[in-house]
């Protein structure tokens, strides 16, 4: 294919080449037709009128001698007289194709426009035609007699330096202007040669093969970089998708195998009631987190696939928050936290049911992982162009390399630390794809660990 594209180019660009010539040579000939012939026969009539007028008023010199002097300096002469006797100075023309009426008309005392009336069908190459129908002739009489001298400029003599020159440069440009073409092609057509390589490397599943090294600051240069940029984001993503997969079997695999084991157990005929009573709740808490992550795992292909989800109105934020904190007050009670807020009025237009999600998660997880007696502070602020909303706790906290993960799927927090709560580690990956299809920003920083966190939710209010 790609010899195929280098064919194509190559013989593009030369045909383009080749058409410009033809274009070219066409719009010169009409140039050389309506302006630089008309003006050749001029100029060169006047020099046929001049050597007339020199022959005329200098009767005493030898014509024969004056002529043969003038073929010399370059030009092609025919002198006929009365008789119809001629004679040539200079070299000879290809073609004596002058008619008697031309002569004669000459002889009559008219002046012959042969370069003018030369057939116009005849391209700019009429310029050269070494032909006697192609000059100018003017009538002359010496010593009493009556001739008819025409002239035309000896191209060749005039060219004979020259001529082989140019031939050999019109030559060797049409042959190093194709060279060029060749190599340039080639130089054009080997990035997409080494791009259509490494797109089958991608498409073969060899993710490693992935960077093209180009220095090239062109279109083709921006393609090759994009495109080991799109090639690096497809391993990053293969290792992001291995890692759901394993995280998810492990995350399933682990509530199926207590479900199975306690339910064995129930079957045990020893087993106390008290015991069976506490294996029931176990398997039912387990069922409600296989349940629970099912709802988050579909909640977040629904995200992924249809942004159009998004259904916004005008709501009041605020009251949305407060209503939140009212159905968690069991909670907040039980573990005997204490919980400030500064929530000032302001209505937004957003999904109120997606970021209720978003709101829930982070109050959620400030409860879940704050100290016993701790607090929670939640602040709305605002301007023209956006709004914010902090969660600050007095939690675990996150370490660095924590705080950067701490969105991706599946991920939690070291599990030394949180070994007594239960997740799924999609909650917090579920609210920042809600925030991001509202345009907005979500981030997280902790001061030290086992400080605090603070999660922080900007959206725009435009």
């Amino acid at each position: 294919m790609m010899r195929s594209l280098y064919v194509k180019f190559a013989a593009v660009t030369i045909g383009i080449m080749l058409l410009s010539g033809v274009i070219a040579f066409l719009v010169s000939n009409t140039y050389y037709q309506h302006s630089l012939k008309p003006q050749n026969d001029e100029k060169n009539t006047e020099i046929a009128l001049e050597m007339a007028a020199f022959i005329e008023n200098n009767p005493e010199i030898s014509m024969n001698d004056y002529l043969s002097n003038m073929a010399d300096v370059g030009y092609q002469l025919y002198l006929v007289d009365n008789n119809g006797q001629g004679q040539f100075f200079g070299a000879n023309f290809r073609e004596n194709n002058l008619t008697n009426s031309d002569i004669q008309q000459v002889l009559d005392g008219e002046v012959f426009h042969g370069m003018a009336n030369f057939p116009r069908q005849t391209f700019v190459t009429g310029f050269f035609a070494n032909e006697l129908k192609n000059a100018i002739g003017v009538p002359v009489t010496y010593q009493d007699t009556s001739y008819a001298l025409f002239i035309r400029p000896d191209i060749k003599l005039l060219f004979n330096e020259i001529h082989l020159l140019l031939g050999v440069l019109f030559g060797l440009t049409i042959v190093l202007s194709i060279l060029f073409v060749l190599f340039s092609t080639n130089y054009l057509v080997k990035p997409i040669s080494r791009l259509s390589r490494a797109t089958k490397q991608l498409a073969k599943g060899d993710f490693q093969a992935n960077t093209l090294n180009t220095k090239r600051k062109d279109e083709l240069g921006e393609l090759s970089t994009s495109f080991t940029q799109m090639a690096q984001q497809i391993v990053e993503n293969d290792q992001m998708r291995k890692e759901f997969i394993s995280n998810i079997s492990h995350d399933i695999q682990s509530p199926l195998s207590n479900i199975k084991g306690y339910t064995n157990l129930l079957g045990d005929k020893e087993t106390s009631e008290e015991d069976k009573q506490q294996y029931k709740a176990i398997i039912n808490e387990e069922i409600s987190r296989l349940s629970t992550m099912t709802e988050q795992l579909l909640l977040l292909t629904s995200l992924d696939q249809n942004q159009h989800i998004v259904k916004k109105k005008h709501f009041s934020i605020n009251n949305q928050l407060q209503n939140l904190l009212k159905s968690y007050q069991w909670l907040i009670q039980e573990k005997e936290i204490m919980v400030s807020y500064t929530l000032p009025d302001l209505e937004i237009y957003a999904d109120p049911s997606l970021l209720n999600t978003v709101w829930d998660n982070l109050l959620s997880n400030a409860l879940k992982y704050n100290q016993q007696g701790g607090s929670i502070d939640i602040q709305l602020t605002y301007t023209e162009e956006d709004c914010s909303i902090a969660f600050t706790d007095t939690g675990i906290g996150l370490s660095d390399e924590e705080a950067e993960r701490i969105f991706d799927r599946f991920y939690r927090a070291d599990v030394s630390r949180t070994r007594s709560v239960k997740g799924t580690g999609l909650g917090l990956s579920i609210a920042a794809t809600i925030v991001e299809l509202h345009r907005g920003t979500i981030t997280v920083r902790s001061n030290e660990e086992a400080v605090g966190t603070i999660f922080t939710v900007t959206l725009p209010l435009k």
